[in-house]
């Protein structure tokens, strides 16, 4: 049977090879309402990857010997609740934060599968490999990423280009000391950078949080569920992350209705999309250290 690991380097190869093609080819999807489409595709399969921090929340719980379930769901709302306020009073420390925060991330999560080697500057690696995200949508749409800022209620009037491509090299050298399958690990990169050269920063990072990031943690969650049987797993997986994934992209939806009413379409969408991410981005980390931490 295959393993998880040829699952994703199978994954690995093919995305990138799809987005190569797409660049060769000079396909690029222009079409009237794909802001909507990069909503809904985030809205169902980017956020699916974290639609099963109710259990884990359950789990941290027992590790805790707390009995109270009602109180990690109010925890979990009260922190998602305090970034859209924060964004709201503070957005540039926030948006700053979230960069930060989210760079980490990407960089921990999508270097999941394969041996990590442990070293003190790991941490600091990982967030060089995931700050790419941010940076190259900065390097290649420099005049559309300054109007999503704004949109989200920062004015970035400009920024050293020189520094931008210092940290994207480092971004990539990073990889080099991250994971000992280099290569799988430089085809993420390279990915990230062509779908940013051939596609509008929404649609490119819609692409990868959907189709690369969101998928490969999935894949690791099914493996966590069923390391033996990816079948049974995969089906246990859909099954859990199923009603909570629905709840999140009707809250999102709903969201978009409301703010609809105030700005343009594609303007509420980009406010619902990034804040709402990081709404939920927050409290993922926050469980996923803390269940690290305890399970120790």
């Amino acid at each position: 049977m295959i393993s998880y690991n040829q699952i994703n380097k199978y994954h690995t190869i093919l995305l990138f090879l799809l987005s190569l093609s797409f660049l060769i080819l000079r396909i690029d999807f222009q079409a009237k309402n794909i802001t909507i489409v990069c909503f809904f595709l985030i809205a169902t399969i980017g956020v699916s990857h974290g639609s099963l921090d109710n259990f884990k929340g359950n789990k941290l719980l027992k590790i805790l010997k707390i009995k109270n379930k009602f109180l990690f769901y109010l925890i979990y709302i009260f922190v998602s609740l305090a970034v859209i306020g924060s964004w709201l009073i503070f957005p540039l420390l926030t948006l700053a934060i979230f960069l930060i925060v989210a760079a980490y991330h990407f960089g921990k999560e999508d270097s999941v599968f394969g041996k990590v080697n442990k070293f003190k500057l790991l941490n600091l690696l990982l967030f060089l490999k995931g700050s790419l995200i941010i940076l190259a949508p900065l390097y290649f749409h420099h005049y559309e990423t300054i109007q999503i800022f704004e949109i989200l209620g920062v004015k970035l009037i400009q920024y050293n280009i020189s520094l931008i491509i210092i940290l994207m090299s480092l971004s990539l050298i990073s990889n080099f000391f991250i994971n000992k399958n280099i290569l799988l690990s430089l085809l993420d990169s390279f990915t990230v950078i062509i779908l940013n050269m051939n596609f509008e920063p929404l649609l490119a990072f819609t692409v990868y949080f959907c189709f690369l990031h969101s998928i490969r943690h999935s894949l690791s969650l099914v493996q966590d569920i069923n390391s033996k049987n990816l079948k049974k797993g995969l089906i246990s997986f859909l099954k859990k992350a199923f009603p909570l994934t629905i709840v999140t992209a009707f809250g999102f939806v709903i969201a978009v209705f409301l703010l609809n009413e105030y700005y343009l379409l594609d303007s509420a969408i980009l406010k619902v999309v990034f804040i709402g991410l990081a709404s939920l981005t927050f409290p993922h980390i926050l469980l996923e250290y803390l269940l690290e931490k305890n399970e120790k």
